[in-house]
């Protein structure tokens, strides 16, 4: 094991450590919270976790056949809830964390990246409104440029490259619906805990154009994609070790948000979802109003986990009867960076039961095959 490798893993306990030592300061989530556009697009202070996440398909202009599924998340890790004051340029209260996937179905092939550094100056951070530069951090190791995510007036731009992993890609959003709210005002719950929540909306339909680079090929690239903006302190219960969820866009105009949080036992433990209709009207949907069931399991031959693969969608009172497929077995994240972090993150198609595609989306699988619960 590398010097280097022995030294981020020192960095990341005492990380951890400190995270367990300031918990009782973290803000939590909190009903009746005010909400301001578009400075919440923004970092926000006080909360230990926030992260603005971003999926898509996405559709080459010259080869309608050269589909490609995309993922995009910046998190902030926070390390203390204010700055420490040290002088010192390596003082810092937030980590920055990138991840960065692609998935290519001609290639059939799903490409992974990923940054981790701490949020100071020469490295990576986060912004101030109104700054169009929402968060940003230097590229991986090895690759010039930064990784960027910024506001462009009514949505999101967001850029990266990975030499080493020959992957990236430079995207320009558009609303197609509007902003809406997860949960009752943003306010969406975990568990049964007072706090077990955290404040969380979605962009669900975004017009998406731009380019997408793999493996020394170059494509322009149209699509569409959903946006997730949450921030919190302590969604998960001590027993939750993961969850599934599926973000769903329909022919039809509408859109499906489900999660299932899992216990330590493997057990769904508390579920929630929405609704948006093709005008934009959202319903919130507690968890006797759907179901999800999996068809089968996915085993990873790099980390022996076993994931659900494949799942059959109702919601009854909506009408809809699906089945969510991979477009890809193997698209599972792994951690070049940090031991033992893997989770499932795959573009999906939606059909009826007779087999007629009816849409698309991207489901997230998380706590599967380790004992490392997600830090949130």
């Amino acid at each position: 094991m590398s010097r280097g490798s022995v030294s981020l893993r020192i960095f990341l306990s005492l990380c951890l450590l400190l995270i367990a030592v300031e918990a009782a300061q973290w803000r939590p989530a909190r009903r009746g919270y005010s909400w301001s556009f578009p400075q919440h697009h923004w970092a926000q202070d006080g909360y230990r976790t926030e992260w603005w996440y971003f999926t898509g398909r996405l559709v080459s202009e010259s080869d309608p056949e050269r589909i490609f599924g995309y993922q995009f998340t910046f998190f902030r890790v926070g390390l203390l809830p204010q700055r420490p004051q040290l002088e010192s340029q390596w003082a810092a209260s937030d980590l920055v964390m990138g991840h960065a996937a692609v998935t290519d179905l001609a290639a059939k092939k799903h490409s992974f990246s990923e940054v981790l550094y701490r949020a100071i100056p020469m490295l990576g951070g986060f912004s101030r409104y109104p700054d169009p530069l929402i968060a940003w951090s230097r590229a991986p190791t090895g690759t010039d440029g930064r990784w960027t995510l910024s506001w462009n007036g009514k949505a999101f731009d967001f850029s990266m490259e990975d030499r080493a992993q020959e992957l990236a890609f430079d995207l320009t959003t558009l609303p197609r619906k509007g902003l809406v709210f997860q949960g009752p005002n943003g306010f969406s719950r975990k568990g049964s805990g007072k706090t077990a929540a955290s404040h969380y909306y979605s962009f669900t339909r975004l017009q998406t154009e731009g380019t997408v680079k793999v493996r020394g090929q170059t494509f322009k690239v149209r699509g569409e994609s959903w946006m997730d903006k949450e921030f919190g302190s302590n969604q998960l219960s001590a027993d939750q070790v993961g969850w599934d969820w599926l973000s769903l866009q329909l022919n039809d105009g509408r859109e499906v948000m489900l999660y299932l949080l899992r216990d330590d036992q493997g057990r769904v433990d508390f579920a929630r979802g929405s609704l948006v209709s093709s005008t934009g009207e959202v319903r919130y949907l507690a968890a006797g109003e759907w179901s999800v069931h999996a068809s089968g399991i996915w085993k990873s031959r790099e980390t022996d986990a076993e994931y659900p693969a494949g799942w059959t969608v109702k919601l009854p009172d909506a009408g809809l009867k699906m089945v969510v497929l991979p477009e890809l077995a193997d698209q599972e994240n792994r951690s070049r960076i940090v031991e033992d972090l893997f989770y499932w993150e795959g573009l999906v198609r939606v059909q009826d039961l007779e087999g007629r595609k009816i849409g698309h989306g991207y489901v997230e699988l998380t706590g599967y095959g380790t004992g490392r619960r997600p830090a949130i």
